[in-house]
């Protein structure tokens, strides 16, 4: 019960994807490249999620990564592929505009 009250209240475990955010993360939009045009997060990369596989050997898989798209739905995709690929830390950060209030 303790639990779910600090979480209605805000106070249970710190949002990943908040903390990632802060520190040197590969930030992969996967939407497509118009929709990247009408804008995105700053440090962001787009690789849509059709062109995704080809271009894994660009990214380091050493490196947190947080995928984003329009809504989740593309980003998960995306985490199972690059989780495929052998990526370890991988995040659905889901919709881009819910990322906005951690860039720094």
């Amino acid at each position: 019960m303790m639990e779910l009250i600090k979480k209605l209240l805000g106070g249970g475990r710190p949002n990943p994807i908040a903390e990632l955010m802060t520190q040197g993360v590969t930030i992969i939009d996967v939407r497509s490249k118009g929709e990247f045009q009408g804008g995105h997060l700053k440090k962001a990369i787009n690789a849509p999620l059709d062109t995704l596989p080809g271009s894994l050997p660009k990214l380091d898989k050493s490196k947190p990564v947080v995928v984003c798209c329009a809504s989740g739905m593309r980003s998960a995709s995306a985490k199972h592929i690059l989780e495929s690929a052998g990526f370890a830390n991988v995040h659905n950060g889901g919709g881009w505009t819910g990322l906005r209030k951690y860039e720094s």
